[in-house]
This record gives C-alpha cells, sequence and structure tokens, in this order.
C-alpha cells in the first residue's frame, strides 16, 4: 500500500533554547527539513519546532555554510510575502553502507537524502584467513567509494549490519547462524585500522529499522515495527521514535513469538513435501536459489508451494499482530533480502491479520507496507546508522554531565 508523505511530518522534535545545546538544534532543524518533501522556511522552522526566530536563522546559517542546506526557492506567507525554502543537499556529505548476509556481503553508498548512489554485491567469503578477509572487505569499501564519485572528506563513516547476536564490547558477531568461520571475528575494530573511517556495527534487524526511519515507508511513525526477512528472520522496534536495542543490543529476535521464518525453514519443508529436489550443493546461496524456485511455483498456481508459503505467513502475521498489539504501533513494515520473492502472498495473509487484531480495543488503524528500499534494505541500514548518529537529534545529548 501507498503511505502519504507529502503532509508536514508529525514526528518533528521539539527543540530548546537554552544555551550550550546548539549541536542539537541544529540536528533538529536538519532533520525537521529532511522529513519535509518539499522543504521548509525559518518561519515554519520556528513553529515545528518551538526553537525562536533568532536560534532558528543562526542554526540555519551555519547549516547553510557547511553545504548541509541550501535556498531552493520560495513559497508565499500569510502576509503575503514569499519566504525562502529550505530543502537539504543531497551531496552534502555521505555514509557508507555494509550489510553481512550468510549468503552475499552489500556495499552501498548514501547520500543525504537517503538515496543509493554507488552499490556492490560479492558473495560472502568463508573465513579460513581473517587478514585476508578482512583486507578484501577494505579493498571492496575503497573501490565503492572511488566508483561513487563521493569526496572521500564529505563521507561520514561506515555502518555495518550484521547477524545477531552481537557483542558490542568487542565489535564482533556471536556464532552467527550459517556464516561458518565469522564467529568472534572483530569486523568493526580491523574495518576502523583497515579504512580509517569511524565504524559503527548494529543488528541487521535493527538497521533495516532505522532504515525505514530515515528514509523509508516509516518517515512519519515513531512507533513502528520492521520485520525482517533474509538468511534469518527478525523485528526492528521504534517506539515515541526511539529505536530500542536492549540490555545487550540485541533486541529483535522472534522466536519467542513464533514468528521465526528462514529461507532454510522454508526451503526444508518444500524439500520435506516433494515439492523441491534437495540442493546438490548445500549453502546460503543455493538455498536462496531454491526458495526462488518455490515462490515461482507457488505464483505460477503449484498448490502445494501456496500451502506452504501461506502456513508460514498466518505463523508471521500472528507473532507480528501480537507484537504491534503491544507495543501499540500504528505501522507494520516487511522487508529483506527474500521478501521481494515472498511479498505478494505474505501481504494477503499478514494484513489482514494485523489490520484486524482481535485482542484489544482498536484506538487506532494499523497500516501495512513493503519497504520502499529493496532487497538491500539492511546495507541502506547500515549506512543510516551513520546518518542517524551524526546528524538525527539525539536526545542523551541534552545530558549535562
Amino acid at each position: 500500500m501507498t503511505i502519504d508523505q507529502s503532509a508536514a511530518p508529525s514526528t518533528v522534535r521539539r527543540g530548546t533554547n537554552l544555551p550550550r545545546m546548539g549541536d542539537f538544534n541544529e540536528s533538529v532543524i536538519l532533520d525537521a527539513v529532511r522529513r519535509a518533501r518539499d522543504g521548509l522556511s525559518r518561519v515554519e522552522l520556528a513553529g515545528a519546532t518551538g526553537l525562536s526566530a533568532q536560534t532558528v536563522s543562526n542554526i540555519c546559517r551555519r547549516l547553510l555554510d557547511s553545504g548541509l542546506l541550501a535556498e531552493t526557492g520560495k513559497k508565499g506567507g500569510r502576509a503575503g510575502k514569499p519566504r525562502t525554502v529550505l530543502q537539504v543537499v543531497p551531496g552534502g556529505r555521505y555514509a557508507l553502507g555494509v550489510h553481512l548476509d550468510p549468503a552475499v556481503v552489500t556495499y552501498v553508498v548514501l547520500d543525504l537524502a537517503g538515496q543509493v548512489v554507488h552499490s556492490v554485491h560479492r558473495p560472502t567469503p568463508a573465513v579460513v584467513d581473517q587478514e585476508s578477509t578482512i583486507a578484501e572487505m577494505s579493498e571492496t569499501i575503497e573501490t565503492v567509494i572511488r566508483e561513487s564519485g563521493a569526496a572521500r572528506d564529505r563521507i561520514l563513516g561506515l555502518g555495518l549490519a550484521v547477524p545477531g547476536p552481537v557483542d558490542f564490547a568487542t565489535g564482533s558477531v556471536v556464532d552467527p547462524p550459517q556464516l561458518k568461520g565469522w564467529g568472534r571475528v572483530p569486523l568493526r575494530d580491523r574495518l576502523v585500522e583497515a579504512t580509517g573511517l569511524p565504524v559503527l556495527m548494529d543488528k541487521d534487524v535493527i538497521a533495516a529499522a532505522v532504515a525505514e526511519r530515515w528514509a523509508g515507508a516509516a518517515t512519519h511513525s515513531g512507533n513502528f515495527l520492521f520485520f525482517y526477512l533474509g538468511t534469518g528472520s527478525g523485528m526492528g522496534v521504534v517506539a515515541d521514535d526511539v529505536v530500542l536495542r536492549g540490555a545487550s543490543g540485541n533486541a529483535g529476535e522472534v522466536g519467542g513469538l513464533d514468528a521465526n521464518c528462514t529461507t532454510r525453514s522454508l526451503v526444508d519443508e518444500a524439500v520435506s513435501a516433494g515439492v523441491l529436489d534437495a540442493a546438490p550443493v548445500p549453502g546460503p546461496q543455493a538455498v536462496a536459489e531454491q526458495l526462488g524456485r518455490l515462490a515461482d511455483l507457488a505464483a505460477a498456481g503449484e498448490r502445494g508451494a501456496q500451502v506452504i508459503i501461506d502456513r508460514w505467513a498466518r505463523r508471521v502475521g500472528k507473532g507480528v499482530a501480537a507484537a504491534a498489539t503491544l507495543l501499540d504501533s500504528d505501522l507494520v513494515v516487511f522487508g529483506g533480502p527474500i521478501w521481494p520473492m515472498l511479498s505478494e502472498r505474505f501481504l494477503a495473509v499478514v494484513e489482514p491479520m494485523i489490520t484486524s487484531w482481535p485482542f484489544v480495543e482498536k484506538m487506532h488503524d494499523i497500516q501495512v507496507a513493503n519497504t520502499q528500499l529493496g532487497e538491500d534494505v539492511g546495507a541502506v541500514g547500515a549506512a543510516c546508522l551513520v546518518l542517524d548518529q551524526t546528524l538525527s537529534p539525539q536526545p542523551h545529548a541534552l545530558l549535562i554531565g
């Protein structure tokens, strides 16, 4: 379904006119302009953020001087005097994103508008030698930067999206399913050394939620769920415009909701039922190809394939509906690398389940949407980790120690 994003954003953060809050208020202004598709005038910014006209004027001047904002035209005002419109400069800064999936490593360069400037896909290497594997990744990162045309001094940093669980103390994944050899590889810190860039790492499901919040279907929602379907599955949660990460940063596991759905589980069931033949060569890439065949069979009317996919969709729909009710979410977004293969049948099952969940008095509608960021949402999310951390208002920045 299509979500109207043309209206003025309802999730603009309120600023503060207290001293020593310049960095936070700059982020408030930049975030408000970024979320408004057609830009905002200084007067509109003052009304939306609660900042004084002088504070808004001073901040806008700094953002204009830094190349993050530009004056792009005029719009009529109530008193008849045209107001200057401010918009984000897409090429003002860039962020790199890398998504480590068991089947493929995706590299993207993102601009400030959340648009992919350049992307590269590489088969996921097995870690036989950590030095050579990380050297290969850092070389690919340099190639992606060069081919994107982004000036290196405008790159804010590198984001990594990885399967969970994640050990943030060491910057490594912990025994990731189907990623042989990658357990306890200190990927984050080694890439800092190899590239010279600041590096942020997060779970892929959380990164995908950040992506939808920054540049996707959830730009105008502060309370939503992102259900991720890839080699594995998980759920990113945003509540009151805050991305929930949990005590160890590993929020998002859906096994307890009985909503886990993986590429291998679908394929294994199809093989057991005789709908698919077993893959001659095992491995994540071969399993992904088999899933594509299962989806094609279902689309062609093969009843056995349809039953398998629909059964898993009901399982996911039940768990997601329960989570959306518990968290009082107003939006659920589905996406991930394998989502395009399953989206048509899955949505037909899960949307009515979620929008008509019977176990609570309905106080508002829940929208269900496809990701607007394609199958590379994990890598886009990795880059958005950098953009969000660097440029979005961070409430903890207001703590005075």
